[in-house]
């Protein structure tokens, strides 16, 4: 049975680990090359799997791993609140970045500029019906932020 104590930060973690991870199998194992309001959504979540990380890691003093899940739930919903400007950038409901971004790593070469995929942020590179990866990355971030919250607010029963 799960600990009912440990059950935020769990899923402070579990949540954007699978979120993070999606997006490096979408970039290298599918070739979606990210735009750069795709890179902002992945730095809160490196944040929140640290933040939840070091929460685990500080099990013991209950006041520190619930303030690091807090913080954790935090950096997920921001993710998800940056995917929603994102993907109102690509339905058109406002202007986001007026350039474009390329994703080439490396040494900076003329070659490896020109050879570097050019994308765009106001164009989804992939879509389930009408939802870009985007929208599915604010959905689910938003869900989960709201879940660790929840659980956070539970207090764990004591065991007589």
């Amino acid at each position: 049975m799960l600990n009912s104590r440990i059950a935020a930060p769990l899923v402070a973690l579990a949540a954007p680990l699978l979120l993070y991870g999606g997006a490096l199998v979408s970039q290298y194992g599918f070739g979606l090359h990210p735009c750069e309001m795709c890179y902002w959504q992945r730095w809160p979540h490196q944040a929140a799997i640290v933040l939840a990380l070091l929460a685990l890691l500080l099990r013991r003093n209950d006041g520190a791993m619930r303030a690091l899940t807090l913080l954790a739930a935090i950096a997920i919903a921001i993710s998800g609140a940056i995917g929603i400007f994102h993907a109102g950038v690509e339905y058109g409901w406002w202007q986001g970045l007026t350039t474009c971004s390329s994703t080439g790593s490396g040494p900076v070469t003329l070659d490896s500029i020109m050879a570097a995929p050019i994308v765009r942020c106001d164009v989804p590179q992939w879509t389930l019906g009408p939802i870009s990866l985007a929208g599915f990355n604010a959905i689910f971030s938003l869900a989960a932020a709201a879940f660790v919250l929840t659980l956070l607010r539970r207090r764990p029963t004591s065991v007589a």
